[in-house]
């Protein structure tokens, strides 16, 4: 999902520059109403991975806290296996998160420079 939005991304751009030059030769409301449903594709699979990003987070504060106020060795151990294990999933979650969050920004931005007739920044 992260190519697809970078590459997805980097198309609109250019075409959002086609479209301000007055060298496009599609329809802009076309473009646009395309857009939105790009934009809300990109937005339902952000939600999904926020959920997600938010559970990992708190399993592993929760394995974190049992580590720690574990009654035995044995226990603390295991409870810090399992804290490392969800934290080993917690940071590419985090990542992907940030890359579906700076995509989804950036075409908002595109889809306003769009609507505005202005050049991207």
């Amino acid at each position: 999902m992260g190519k697809r939005i970078k590459d997805y991304v980097a198309k609109m751009i250019k075409v959002s520059g086609e479209i301000v030059a007055g060298k496009f030769k599609q329809n802009k409301s076309e473009v646009l109403s395309e857009m939105l449903v790009q934009i809300g594709f990109f937005q339902h699979e952000r939600l999904i991975h926020l959920i997600v990003t938010v559970l990992f987070a708190f399993l592993t504060i929760f394995t974190a806290a049992c580590a720690c106020f574990a009654n035995t060795l044995y226990y603390g151990i295991l409870y810090s296996l399992l804290c490392l294990l969800c934290l080993a999933l917690l940071v590419p979650y985090i990542h992907h998160y940030y890359v579906l969050e700076n995509g989804v920004q950036k075409l908002y931005e595109i889809y306003d420079s769009i609507i505005d007739g202005k050049k991207l920044n």
